[in-house]
């Protein structure tokens, strides 16, 4: 301890928000991890130092909408720094806002030396290697793109038995997380920021269903299930958007005798593995090809840019990899500590917003 009896370790970290979701950045305080790949790393942050992912998220240091990203090092020669990604309920293989966060963060405090106007960089997520290219000018980091993991669908157009819906059309699909995606306006739901607590309950009811009846693994890694996200898409409303998506985050374990009990913070972005899910969703449908681009629409109307760079597999599944770009600010820097003392060593979650 100090001599205000606080307890002596911190949390030092960089607050970043891209296209609108924000992504908290440890850069010093993590415990030393084991050796391993950073899957590796992600299980054991997540068996023996879980509380740093609570005290980061949940309030009085966090709030539910917030994503955070601890910077780590990769035992990969050929990558320049890794990150593990941990949201309200889990922590994701990938994240395309958060990879986002990252970036800038590494490059705007000086932690990885910035190259304008571009900069290359290899980074290393729980789900594999991303490829980064960060247009760069005076300092600051004005546009990410990241060649994501391949991309898959398991299911399309599956009917899914929702309680309460009826009978809905899912796809699933793996763009660095698995997905459960609905058409928002064939179930008459407005995906705007505005609805976003009807969107995040519907949504939240589907993939709930959709994890009971169509439950997936991933082909080459089965310790990745899901779907542990959801997504309603709806046609655009900005010019030059290919379609318009809300994603939701669950908070929380709700009830089916509880309607009301199907809540979840809104992606703020237009999600980067939600991006690259759709885009699997479209090339499964002939309608995007290789060299196609798709521009993704957030609830908050801002967007992420896609491209197809190629066709491959994922075992047996056809899959495409696609490069997702967008950008992040900085918003602030902090250092979080936690007083022996204090009652929420690992914070709380009242109901009035999760």
């Amino acid at each position: 301890m100090d001599s205000s009896g606080r307890a002596a370790g911190s949390i030092r970290a960089v607050e970043v928000h891209a296209e609108g979701e924000p992504g908290r950045v440890i850069t010093s305080g993590m415990p030393e991890l084991p050796p391993g790949t950073m899957l590796d790393k992600m299980r054991w942050l997540e068996a023996n130092a879980d509380h740093i992912r609570l005290q980061m998220l949940r309030e009085p240091r966090g709030y539910p909408a917030l994503c955070c990203n601890a910077i780590v090092p990769s035992d990969d020669p050929d990558v320049d720094a890794g990150f593990i990604i941990m949201e309200q309920t889990e922590y994701p293989p990938m994240s395309g806002s958060n990879t986002i966060c990252v970036t800038t963060a590494l490059l705007e405090t000086g932690i990885l030396p910035m190259v304008e106007p571009v900069t290359e960089l290899m980074l290393e997520a729980p789900a594999g290697k991303i490829g980064i290219r960060a247009e760069c000018a005076d300092g600051v980091v004005t546009k990410v793109a990241f060649k994501n993991v391949p991309a898959f669908v398991l299911h399309l157009d599956a009917p899914v038995e929702v309680p309460g819906l009826g009978t809905v059309s899912v796809d699933v699909a793996w763009g660095g997380m698995f997905f459960s995606i609905a058409d928002g306006d064939e179930l008459g739901i407005d995906v705007s920021a505005d609805n976003g607590r009807e969107v995040a309950r519907v949504s939240e009811m589907i993939r709930l269903a959709t994890l009971e009846q169509l439950p997936v693994s991933h082909p080459l890694e089965p310790r990745l299930t899901g779907p542990t996200i959801g997504q309603l898409t709806g046609a655009p409303t900005v010019a030059g958007a290919t379609r318009r998506n809300a994603v939701t985050v669950a908070t929380g374990t709700p009830d089916w005798e509880r309607p009301d009990s199907f809540t979840g913070a809104l992606d703020r972005c237009p999600c980067g593995t939600g991006t690259a899910a759709q885009m699997a969703v479209q090339h499964a449908r002939g309608q995007l090809g290789v060299g196609d681009s798709f521009v993704h629409e957030g609830p908050l109307a801002t967007t992420f840019e896609g491209r197809v760079l190629e066709a491959t597999t994922v075992g047996d599944y056809p899959a495409i990899v696609t490069e997702i770009s967008g950008r992040g600010w900085i918003t602030g820097y902090s250092e979080w500590v936690v007083d022996p003392t204090d009652p929420f060593q690992e914070g709380f979650t009242p109901g009035d917003l999760w």
